[in-house]
């Protein structure tokens, strides 16, 4: 592991929380950031979803030192890509070299909200593949026109830009979209500690390129307190398959994790006070091959985890 970041979760809270939790991580002594971006939390319990371009605005005037980017923004159907670019490159050129951009095919949790068909996972793929090429392009402050199967752009430039692109990470679950990082971004994300994933990406690009990972984890108290604290805030973590990436509306995971057990919805999630549990999954990861490793603490106890990060969890890191 190169770097240690923080996850802050846009699903937990609200706008200028998350501004005050990226200046306590950098305070700690975490190295990036990772927020996501979302236009509905997962359930209505988690409370909050802000618009991520606002807020990445405010974490700039905030922070000085963290590097932030998104994990992940869908450039495929909410936001026209042109758009992404235009907000990515300006939030660049605000952060200076300290922003990058996560990208993702996305769920329909997120992207359904414009009455637009959510199509299949090999076709969001050849949308997002298009969506980078275009994000690209405008990046080069060159005049564009684009006419492609999905999108089309008419005469568009970017005046404000960075003084350098930033790098864009790519949102990985499997070996294909890994061969799509590979191909056209700079890095890729994932959220398990998938070796064979991780391997995949390292042989197509044949050169170390940053591989970006996210450690889900509940600190408490006790470990009773935490699994219970997970089990309430994070509950379609139990949810498996594709169906985080098909179901539409925060009321269907609702009911899909009313008939979950405690147990089914923790799983393998990192839980409670002992530093040992919590390192051993971050290990995981690091032994998968993964260089950036982002901590994401499900909670609303922010100033309890801090000091348990910067008490037990730094000083064995």
């Amino acid at each position: 592991m190169q770097s240690l970041g923080f996850s802050l979760s846009s699903e937990l809270n609200a706008p200028g929380e998350l501004v005050d939790l990226a200046r306590q991580a950098e305070r700690s002594g975490f190295d990036f950031a990772l927020i996501s971006d979302h236009f509905h939390p997962w359930v209505s319990s988690q409370g909050q979803s802000p618009f991520v371009w606002t807020v990445l605005g405010g974490i700039a005037q905030a922070t000085d030192r963290l590097r932030l980017g998104t994990g992940v923004t869908c450039p495929i159907m909410r936001i026209h890509p042109a758009i992404i670019a235009h907000a990515s490159a300006t939030t660049a050129a605000m952060f200076g070299d300290r922003f990058f951009l996560g990208l993702g095919a996305g769920e329909n949790l997120n992207e359904h909200i414009l009455g637009d068909r959510w199509p299949p996972p090999p076709e969001r793929q050849e949308m997002l593949a298009e969506a980078i090429e275009i994000i690209r392009r405008l990046w080069s402050g060159e005049v564009v026109s684009y006419e492609g199967g999905y999108y089309q752009v008419d005469e568009a430039r970017l005046f404000t830009l960075p003084e350098s692109a930033p790098d864009i990470i790519l949102a990985a679950s499997g070996q294909d979209s890994a061969q799509l990082a590979a191909e056209t971004c700079d890095g890729l994300m994932g959220v398990a500690p998938d070796a064979s994933m991780v391997k995949a990406f390292d042989e197509a690009v044949n050169r170390e390129l940053p591989k970006y990972a996210q450690v889900t984890l509940a600190w408490g108290e006790s470990e009773a307190e935490a699994r219970k604290t997970l089990a309430e805030l994070w509950p379609q973590s139990g949810i498996g398959g594709n169906l985080k990436w098909e179901t539409k509306t925060w009321e269907l995971f609702e009911d899909g994790a009313k008939p979950l057990t405690e147990e089914q919805i923790v799983g393998k999630t990192p839980c409670g006070p002992d530093p040992e549990v919590h390192l051993e999954a971050i290990r995981a990861y690091d032994q998968a091959g993964y260089t950036h490793i982002s901590l994401h603490p499900i909670g609303r106890d922010h100033s309890g985890f801090f000091r348990f990060f910067e008490e037990e969890l730094k000083p064995r890191l």
